[in-house]
């Protein structure tokens, strides 16, 4: 214990009251307190210890903290500090050798415990400083879902998303204040709230319920063409499914999606986990409105939107796991830049419908290796009063997987 000099203590809406012998006795030795206007205001006025509320720009006041490692600080927080909360930030700054946790129970706990519901059969995000358009990804029909709430006005924003993706009849919960004296619970429909006096601290529990004939979009990769606003450069549903498949996306990883068109590939990646990042390079500025559109009513408003020609802009990006290039292939130079930026281990994936096209690919696969696949579908479309095949534009895939830290010589 004498290299822990941090302590973070979760409080409850119970305050002081509700708090462990441990709990206690760490706040109790703390020569500096810190935490918002809330948690402050509940020491004794005559504490005359040093207090430091949360700066507006949070990474200030980790910075401070860091600053003043080895000073004896106890940071107060609301709940379960790892859940959605300071700890797993001030993890990423300070060892977990030098820091005492002392959760109380997360607002998901308790909203469990007030609706009855399993804590391992709910989806459970946070719109804390977060878009709000995060929770389109999780819709779906028999969902039960845990929100923490960003503010009073956090209920009447997802009521909304709720009605307009069809899911109007879902029920409503807002739990205010849990486990403190002005405990309140509120219930109705997504299509019929219209609750305005909400207290700022809240959490909401919906169960999904599709009204009708609403049409679900599947997590798994090949929505829709129609899913997506576009201009026509879109990679087709087929296609973009077996696309996917070769990306091969794995929680955390990050695509660069390279001629991005309208961002299907990238979108479709990052939906298969809440942890997958990707970055879509489009110059068109008519296609950067559609994948900023896209990714919001897809539920990946997290997508990091690059403007430009990719030379240009590749030397500033994170190194990547996967690159996807659907446009651009002919371009100069491209498949070396990409190339050298991949990470070992990577894999490189392009598709094209040119003989131009399929010429760089084999000059690609001459130096690094790797395989082809060429894909043709066909629908089935109105002839007259009849069905025909119509073909689509056969794709030539390339994919790429680099095994060592070799580099291409420009």
């Amino acid at each position: 214990m004498s290299k822990k000099w941090l302590s973070i203590i979760g409080i409850g809406e119970d305050g002081i009251e509700g708090l462990s012998l441990m709990a206690r006795s760490l706040l109790d030795q703390a020569h500096i307190i810190i935490g918002g206007e809330r948690h402050l205001s509940i020491l004794s006025p005559n504490d005359t210890r040093e207090k430091i509320i949360w700066k507006s720009s949070f990474q200030d006041s980790i910075a401070e903290i860091v600053q003043r490692r080895g000073e004896s600080i106890c940071i107060l927080a609301s709940g379960d500090p790892m859940c959605y909360g300071v700890g797993a930030t001030i993890l990423k700054h300070i060892t977990i050798a030098e820091v005492s946790i002392l959760p109380s129970l997360s607002a998901f706990s308790l909203a469990c415990s007030r609706l009855g519901w399993s804590f391992t059969e709910v989806e459970c995000l946070s719109l804390c400083g977060r878009p709000a358009y995060l929770l389109q990804s999780y819709i779906y029909p028999g969902a039960k879902l845990l929100i923490l709430s960003e503010g009073k006005n956090t209920p009447r924003i997802v009521a909304e998303i709720l009605r307009k993706r069809g899911y109007g009849d879902s029920k409503f919960t807002v739990l205010e204040r849990m486990g403190g004296i002005h405990e309140r619970i509120l219930t109705g429909t997504a299509a019929s709230w219209n609750e305005t006096d909400i207290a700022a601290l809240n959490t909401i529990a919906v169960e999904c319920i599709a009204d009708g004939e609403t049409v679900t979009l599947s997590i798994f990769p090949g929505l829709p063409d129609d899913a997506f606003h576009h201009d026509g450069q879109l990679t087709k549903r087929e296609v973009r499914a077996v696309t996917l498949s070769s990306l091969a996306p794995l929680p955390g990883e990050l695509l660069w999606d390279i001629g991005a068109g309208c961002g299907s590939i990238s979108i479709e990646w990052m939906r298969s986990n809440f942890k997958c990042r990707a970055i879509a390079v489009e110059q068109n500025s008519t296609r950067l409105n559609y994948i900023a559109d896209n990714a919001a009513a897809l539920g990946t408003p997290n997508l990091q939107i690059i403007a430009g020609k990719a030379r240009e802009v590749i030397p500033d990006l994170p190194t990547p796991d996967a690159i996807f290039i659907g446009g651009g292939v002919t371009a100069s130079g491209l498949f070396d830049v990409c190339w050298n930026a991949l990470r070992p281990g990577g894999r490189m994936v392009a598709n094209v419908v040119t003989l131009e096209g399929e010429q760089t690919l084999f000059q690609w696969y001459e130096k690094v290796g790797g395989n082809f696949t060429r894909i043709s579908i066909q629908r089935a479309e109105p002839i007259g009063k009849f069905l025909g095949w119509k073909g689509m534009s056969q794709v030539t895939q390339w994919v790429g997987y680099k095994n060592s830290k070799f580099k291409i010589q420009d």
